[in-house]
C-alpha cells in the first residue's frame, strides 16, 4: 500500500472536494481524506508530497494514437511560410536515399496565403516521393512522384467522398482533399506489428508528461493490433478506448464485439463515421456556401438516413456510434439521424447507448440544445478553437456565434468531453484547458476577452471535460475521472495549483509525477 500525503488534492468529487492524503493499494484508490488516512494506517509506503497538487489523472477523449506515434518521427510541416517547410524537406532529402519517401505533417494553407503545389516539392525532392499530410489530416500534399505511383494524372476522376485539386487545365496540382488522401496514403510501406508497437510506447511516455493517462484512440486495425500486442507485455501503461472504423462494422458485429468490451487498459468503444470534411480545407459541410466561394458547401458523405441505417447496424449489435462532424448541415443530419436511433432503441428495448459527435464545431442555431435533448456526447477539442478562429471568422462569419460552442452546450445540459485530436493539435491536455477557460491563443489574440467570451468555461469546467468527460464517454465514470474510494489509482502531480493560477499561466503546467494504476510511470 501507498499513502501519498501532505499533499494539496483535488478530487473532482462533490461530497469532498478537497483532500490532503490518499491511500492506494492494489492499483485502486482505498481512501481519500486528511489526517484519518493517516492515523487508519500503520502500515505500507508513505510519501509526503511537500504540498504539491494532486489531479485525477486527465483523457484526451479523441485523438489518432498511431497516426500521433508516427507523426513523432516525421517533419514537422507547421511552419510560417511554405519556403521554411520546402527547406526542410529539402534537408530531410538530403539525408535520404533515393527512392525512399520523404514524409511530414503539420502545413496549414490557411497560414501561408494559398495552396503550395506538387512542382515547389519536386524543386527541393525530386528523387523521393514525397507526401506530407495537412494539419487538420483532411488534405494532403503529393509531389510528382508520388502522384505518378499513385496513377494520379489528368482526366482522373474524383473518388468518392473526395477531390483531386487541379489546375485551369485540368492537371493535378499536388493537393489531395479528403479520400484523395488514400490514393497516395496505401502506398506508403506501414510499419510491421512490433515497429508500430514500439512507436505506441514512445509516444505513451510523452502523453504521461502532459498528465495524460487515458485516450480515446480513432485510428484502424494496425493501431488495434499493436496495442493488444502492448497490452499482451504488460507495456501498455495508458486506459486507451479503442473505436472500430465503420467499414469494419460487420466484422466487429459477426465477432461479437460490443461497446465496453476489454479490460481497464483497452476496451471496445464506438463505431466510427466521418460525416463531412474539415473548416481548413472548407470540405466541412453546410447549409450556406463558406464566405468568399459562393458555390462550396463541403463535403456531405453521408444523410441523415444513410446515418441512421448505420447507427441501427451498429445498436442491434450493442455498439454505440462516434460521428465526426464539423460544419452545420453535417451536424444536424447527425442529429436527425441520432433522433430516430434513439426511437428506435426504444421501441427494440435495446440499450440506450452513449452515442458521440466528434468535435461539434459549428451548429445551426435550431440544432443548439439537441444534443443535450438526445443525450448525445459533444466531444469536443478546445484548441480547434484558438488555433481555427480566424479561420472561422474568415469562412463562417457570423454563423461563428455558435461556433465551438462549449458553454452553450454545457448550459443545455449536454455532457462534455475533451481531447486534442493529435496530431492535429498537441495531446497537452494544458493547453486545451487554457483554450477553454480564456478563449485565446498563445499570442493573447484577439484580446483579454478571448473569443466569443460567452463560451468560455471555468477551470474546473476545463478539467471536469477532461477527467469525468472522457470517463462518461467511456462508460467508465464510476472508475475513471475522480480521487474517491474504488476508483483506479491514476493522478497526476504538480507542482504549482491551477486554481492558483492567472488563467493565462494555464499554458505553462505540466505534470511532474504521473501515476496510472498505482505506479509512477513518469516524474520529472
Amino acid at each position: 500500500m501507498k499513502i501519498l500525503h501532505n499533499a494539496n488534492i483535488h478530487t473532482l468529487e462533490s461530497s469532498r472536494p478537497m483532500a490532503s492524503a490518499i491511500a492506494i493499494g492494489r492499483g485502486q484508490i482505498l481512501a481519500v481524506g486528511g489526517d484519518e488516512v493517516l492515523t487508519g494506517s500503520d502500515r505500507g509506503e508513505r510519501q509526503d508530497m511537500h504540498g504539491r497538487t494532486i489531479l485525477p489523472g486527465l483523457t484526451d477523449a479523441h485523438l489518432h494514437l498511431k497516426a500521433y506515434a508516427l507523426s513523432l518521427e516525421k517533419i514537422d510541416c507547421e511552419t510560417a511560410t511554405v519556403d521554411e517547410c520546402l527547406r526542410r524537406v529539402r534537408d530531410k532529402a538530403v539525408n535520404t536515399p533515393a527512392g525512399q519517401w520523404i514524409l511530414g505533417h503539420g502545413w496549414n494553407q490557411n497560414s501561408w496565403g494559398g495552396w503550395p503545389f506538387a512542382a515547389d516539392l519536386d524543386r527541393v525532392a525530386p528523387n523521393h516521393p514525397t507526401y506530407l499530410t495537412a494539419k487538420s489530416l483532411h488534405a494532403s500534399w503529393a509531389n510528382g512522384a508520388a502522384l505518378k505511383m499513385a496513377g494520379i494524372q489528368k482526366g482522373m476522376a474524383d473518388p468518392k467522398d473526395g477531390q483531386i485539386q487541379r489546375d485551369a487545365q485540368g492537371t493535378p496540382t499536388g493537393i489531395l482533399l479528403e479520400t484523395a488522401s488514400e490514393l497516395v496514403n496505401r502506398l506508403i510501406p506501414e510499419p510491421d506489428v512490433r515497429a508500430l508497437a514500439d512507436a505506441l510506447e514512445r509516444a505513451q511516455k510523452i502523453l504521461w508528461t502532459f498528465g495524460l493517462t487515458g485516450v480515446h484512440d480513432f485510428d484502424r486495425r494496425e493501431c488495434f493490433v499493436a496495442l493488444q500486442q502492448l497490452n499482451s507485455e504488460g507495456r501498455l501503461k495508458l486506459r486507451v478506448i479503442k473505436n472500430i472504423p465503420v467499414d469494419q462494422l460487420e466484422q466487429a458485429s459477426d465477432l461479437g464485439l460490443r461497446t465496453g468490451f476489454g479490460d481497464d487498459w483497452l476496451r471496445i468503444g464506438a463505431v466510427k463515421v466521418f460525416m463531412d470534411g474539415a473548416l481548413g480545407p472548407r470540405t466541412a459541410a453546410m447549409f450556406q456556401p463558406y464566405d468568399g466561394e459562393p458555390g462550396n458547401t463541403g463535403i456531405l458523405n453521408h444523410d441523415a438516413e444513410q446515418l441512421f441505417e448505420l447507427g441501427r447496424r451498429a445498436a442491434d449489435a450493442g455498439l454505440g456510434m462516434s460521428v465526426h462532424a464539423i460544419g452545420d448541415r453535417a451536424n444536424h443530419e447527425v442529429l436527425d439521424a441520432y433522433e430516430h436511433l434513439r426511437v428506435y432503441e426504444r421501441e427494440k428495448g435495446l440499450p440506450h447507448l452513449r452515442h458521440r459527435i466528434e468535435h461539434v464545431q459549428l451548429l445551426h442555431p435550431q440544432d443548439a440544445s439537441r444534443l443535450a435533448q438526445l443525450d448525445v456526447i459533444a466531444s469536443m477539442q478546445p484548441l480547434h478553437a484558438t488555433s481555427d478562429m480566424r479561420m472561422a471568422d474568415t469562412y463562417w462569419g457570423g454563423r461563428t456565434s455558435l461556433a465551438y460552442a462549449w458553454r452553450t452546450q454545457l448550459d443545455a445540459g449536454a455532457r462534455l468531453a475533451f481531447g486534442s485530436d493529435a496530431p492535429v493539435e498537441s495531446p497537452n491536455p494544458f493547453l486545451g484547458i487554457h483554450a477553454a477557460v480564456t478563449r485565446r491563443g498563445a499570442d493573447g489574440a484577439p484580446g483579454a476577452e478571448g473569443w466569443h467570451p460567452e463560451q468560455r468555461l471555468s477551470l474546473q469546467e476545463a478539467l471536469e471535460g477532461f477527467s469525468l468527460g472522457g470517463a462518461y464517454a467511456a462508460c467508465a465514470e464510476k472508475r475513471q475521472g475522480r480521487l474517491a474510494a474504488g476508483y483506479l489509482a491514476d493522478l497526476i502531480a504538480l507542482e504549482t495549483d491551477p486554481y492558483s493560477v492567472a488563467p493565462e499561466e494555464l499554458r505553462s503546467l505540466r505534470s511532474s509525477a504521473t501515476m496510472i494504476g498505482g505506479e509512477w510511470v513518469y516524474q520529472a
